[in-house]
């Protein structure tokens, strides 16, 4: 029996909709006020008259390279 290493993204997919002046500005609050944290939930700093989300809650599964480890 061998170990692997199997790189894997979990990947979730949804919308924020937030109020802003303009796309830039929309952007840039989802990048910096918006999260998710594993093992969390989906989080804002943002105020709840803001910000409102839809995510699915679970993610889809993408399999990268699987190499071998070797000692």
């Amino acid at each position: 029996m061998a170990r692997y290493r199997v790189n894997t993204r979990f990947v979730f997919s949804g919308v924020f909709e937030v109020e802003a002046d303009s796309r830039t500005e929309a952007r840039e609050l989802v990048m910096k006020e918006c999260g998710l944290v594993m093992g969390g939930s989906i989080h804002t700093t943002l105020d709840d008259e803001e910000v409102d989300w839809d995510f699915d809650i679970h993610p889809e599964t993408e399999i990268g390279r699987i190499t071998i480890k070797r000692n």
